[in-house]
């Protein structure tokens, strides 16, 4: 009887404890998520003017619409003016490298872009680039 109590103790030993590994895969997946970048979304599609000199920017984390009718958004929501340099603040906090980009609809005011632009600086932004469609000469 004590010969089979020491197999079965022998047999328990030699699994092995799969937790410790998961552990650590899930630390690993936490901090590929937190580290992460994730582009901003403006919210709506808007016609960009065509440039010959535009050129692609990879890095553009903070995005800015301006639509037709002078309605500016910021991250799927519909902001006032006044509130465009607190948004922007609070997108540079959560990624201080971080790069403005103002998607402008070609019908849209110029005075109302101005105003976006002007706001963006004021937030701090160290890159503010305009969105356009590159054309061929």
């Amino acid at each position: 009887m004590s010969r089979m109590r020491r197999h079965r103790a022998k047999q328990d030993e030699s699994e092995v404890n799969l937790t410790p590994m998961l552990d650590v895969v899930f630390i690993l997946l936490i901090f590929f998520i937190v580290t992460a970048s994730f582009v901003k979304e403006a919210g709506i599609d808007v016609n960009r003017p065509d440039a010959a000199t535009a050129t692609k920017k990879d890095k553009a984390n903070i995005l800015i619409a301006i639509s037709k009718n002078n309605q500016i958004w910021i991250q799927r929501r519909r902001v006032d003016i006044r509130a465009v340099r607190a948004n922007v603040e609070r997108l540079l906090a959560e990624n201080p490298q971080g790069s403005v980009v103002i998607q402008a609809d070609e019908k849209s005011e110029n005075g109302v872009f101005v105003k976006v632009m002007d706001q963006a600086k004021l937030a701090g932004a160290p890159n503010i680039a305009i969105a356009a469609n590159r054309t061929s000469e």
